[in-house]
């Protein structure tokens, strides 16, 4: 098939381009960064420079790409996130989705493409009520801290105009919170620094759930749902949300780090703003059931406690080893 990456240079499209290419498509690597044409080429996808926020230039870049399937990656999530500034740090990324994903679609809709796959999460979506882990049928958080509001607001505008797009097979990914090289979980990333000096604290009983995600294992998912077409919504995630009193202490292990302190809500509110302490104390994980299901995706690293371990710096081909040392 003829792809169209856009964000191919981002954390999840620089691991999904050489997959692509590998399972025998012809990729087209987008960027607005000329200086990143190369890293495109090196991945043996060819390159083009466009702004994503710029819809006349969207539409005929993809047109001239001639694409069957146009993947949306778009995202600009500072490495270093000031959680006390949430919604300045994710403002362009909003505007990425939300004009840059009605630019994407309208533009590939236009060009004939069949399929259309785009990169959404569920880190702390979900409403902050009932069981601890939600599937895709479960409501996002009808109330959100303010500083989350716009954030929420642009991942329901992208799910939403996605999954009713007529005329293409639409397709939503909400990925877990991600780990392994490249990611702000990584052998010498911001979070792991952060680790080390023991300035991420567990605030209060840290009962936040998360669900994780391996970077190789967003590739390998991100292909399974291009070669599959099916319309509809699936949380990419591990197999064991865990809250950070668990996944925490564990990381730092991992780190050979001394353990992570502990800090009263009112003291993280200070140091992380309100949107810090949702999601330490409050957020929701997720289930994959049924991206294991109708997809028939299975993650290489089944859960963060082998990849903690094994995955932070590690490729793809060192999973299974991985997994039998776990076994």
């Amino acid at each position: 098939m003829r792809i169209f990456l856009a964000g191919a240079t981002g954390v999840v499209g620089r691991n999904l381009m050489p997959v692509l290419v590998r399972a025998g498509h012809t990729v087209t690597g987008m960027t607005r960064s000329p200086q990143k044409i190369g890293e495109i080429e090196a991945a043996g996808a060819e390159g083009v420079v466009c702004d994503a926020l710029d819809p006349s230039a969207v539409m005929r870049t993809v047109q001239r790409a001639r694409t069957d399937v146009v993947i949306h990656q778009l995202t600009a999530i500072p490495s270093t996130l000031n959680l006390r500034s949430f919604e300045r740090e994710f403002a362009l990324t909003n505007r990425l989705r939300t004009e840059g994903t009605d630019n994407l679609l309208d533009a590939a809709l236009s060009a004939g493409a069949r399929a259309f796959v785009a990169q959404s999460y569920t880190g702390w979506p979900y409403a902050r009520e009932g069981g601890a882990v939600k599937t895709e049928d479960d409501p996002l958080d009808p109330h959100p801290p303010a500083a989350m509001r716009a954030s929420l607001d642009a991942i329901r505008h992208l799910e939403s105009r996605v999954l009713r797009a007529r005329g293409i097979v639409g397709t939503v990914l909400r990925y877990g919170g991600f780990y392994g090289p490249g990611t702000s979980i990584s052998e010498n990333s911001s979070v792991t620094k952060m680790i080390r000096q023991r300035s991420l604290p567990v605030v209060a009983g840290g009962t936040g759930v998360w669900s994780f995600i391996h970077v190789d294992d967003v590739a390998q998912a991100t292909l399974t749902a291009v070669e599959r077409a099916k319309s509809g919504l699936y949380n990419i995630v591990d197999d064991e949300p865990a809250p950070v009193a668990q996944w925490l202490p564990a990381l730092a292990q991992a780190l050979h780090a001394p353990p992570p302190r502990h800090v009263p809500v009112w003291l993280a509110r200070l140091l992380i703003g309100e949107p810090g302490v949702v999601m330490m104390t409050e957020v929701r994980g997720a289930s994959n059931a049924k991206a294991k299901r109708e997809l028939g995706w299975t993650p290489l690293w089944p859960s963060w406690r082998e990849g903690f371990v094994s995955g932070l710096a590690a490729r793809a081909p060192r999973a299974a080893e991985a997994r039998r040392q776990f076994a």
